[in-house]
């Protein structure tokens, strides 16, 4: 870790993306608990975050942008463009702007398929291959780890001063993401011409996943889990009211989630030596499932422990995912292969959004918990029991300040 922080670039890189996080989470608890305040309805809460996917399905798209410019000023424009746009709120009164809540949530969404290609790439160019695990675990550590103030700041003066005023915080913390983005100083090439037809540029992400097992292993796992994992963005109101909480103690939940998403951060990178990639996905996803099983339980004390265990499921399935593209992929269609591999994500989840809302209202929470919890176990399986095979992407060139 402090091989990797004596880059300048990536201490400006971290700190602006820990930053823009910290508004994120704030904004994103927000979105919901806002939803749920302005209509009372658990399931319009819960497609607040099927919104987030619906915008995520933009890419393919997004990755090829990532491809066809310079990373750093492309993600730079994002955090303004965003910035901007969360101060659409400022104008949500009452339940008929609710609809408000949705766009900047699909905007989040569509620009996120951009901004974060575009950062993968940005990274394969900064750094050197033995140390992506390092920054994807940071990054996600630091990003996850936010939940455990963020979500509470969000709620707290989402609760004293309404909403309007996390829409500000947050687009205060896109504006520094773009300025310490303006300081870097990584050099990057203009990207070269397209050498195919446009379709066949969009589909080239999708087919290297296809073609390099490991990548199509860890997608084939993840997809399927994510297929359920959705059900908890309708069913955790759902929990919360049998525990006899208002929607506002999601944030207490998310605060939790981020203490075990710090423990995840600071062990991913050693679990991912340990185990390689591919298992390394299976073994996050098994703790989410485990988490599953514990939301089943109508206990305070088991609840809390549960989203302990799925911050540390959850980010060590991102950066063994995120390094596995990252490492398995060469620089060149960087950008259109995590854009492949989100897109496969995003539908499921946005699916499992979206079914999980509707089957709210008709099965027992539980049942529907303990559910996802065997498709989630069946994931973990099928990737835990894969062969690793050897790492052959091109090697990430070393730039040394």
């Amino acid at each position: 870790m402090r091989r990797l922080l004596s880059y300048r670039d990536a201490r400006l890189l971290v700190a602006g993306q820990t930053m823009s996080a910290f508004g994120d989470w704030a904004m994103w608890i927000v979105l919901a608990v806002w939803m749920k305040t302005l209509t009372g309805s658990s399931a319009r809460a819960g497609l607040v975050f099927f919104v987030l996917g619906l915008g995520n399905l933009a890419g393919p798209l997004g990755g090829l942008l990532a491809n066809r410019v310079k990373r750093r000023p492309l993600m730079i424009v994002c955090d303004c463009v965003l910035g901007t746009s969360v101060l659409v709120l400022l104008f949500l009164h009452d339940a008929s702007d609710a609809w408000l809540i949705y766009l900047v949530a699909l905007l989040y969404g569509i620009i996120g398929s951009v901004f974060y290609p575009a950062r993968s790439a940005l990274l394969r160019l900064m750094l050197p291959e033995q140390l992506l695990a390092e920054a994807n675990g940071i990054l996600s550590s630091l990003q996850q780890g936010l939940r455990i103030v963020a979500p509470l700041a969000g709620a707290g003066l989402h609760a004293a001063f309404g909403g309007g005023i996390v829409a500000i915080l947050d687009a205060a913390t896109f504006a520094g993401s773009a300025l310490f983005l303006s300081r870097m100083r990584v050099p990057e090439e203009k990207p070269e011409p397209p050498e195919h037809h446009f379709l066949r540029e969009v589909t080239a992400g999708i087919e290297h996943v296809w073609r390099t097992l490991p990548l199509r292993q860890i997608t084939i796992g993840a997809t399927i889990a994510l297929l359920v994992v959705g059900f908890t963005e309708t069913l955790i109101f759902i929990v919360i009211a049998h525990l006899g909480k208002t929607p506002a103690f999601f944030g207490v939940l998310a605060t939790l989630q981020g203490v075990g998403s710090i423990a995840g951060g600071l062990t991913a990178a050693s679990v991912l030596r340990r185990t390689g990639d591919v298992r390394a996905v299976g073994l996050g996803l098994g703790l989410f499932g485990a988490c599953g099983v514990l939301l089943a339980v109508s206990s305070t004390p088991v609840v809390l422990v549960a989203f302990v265990v799925a911050g540390v499921g959850i980010v060590w399935a991102i950066v063994a995912f995120t390094t596995a593209l990252q490492t398995r992929t060469p620089l060149v269609i960087q950008g259109r292969v995590s854009a492949a591999a989100d897109i496969s994500l995003s539908l499921a989840q946005t699916t499992s959004i979206a079914t999980g809302a509707a089957l709210s209202t008709l099965v027992d929470y539980r049942v529907l918990l303990v559910g996802m919890a065997a498709v989630l176990a069946t994931s973990a399986v099928y990737l835990l029991t894969r062969r690793e095979p050897r790492i052959t992407a091109e090697v990430a060139p070393l730039v040394v300040d």
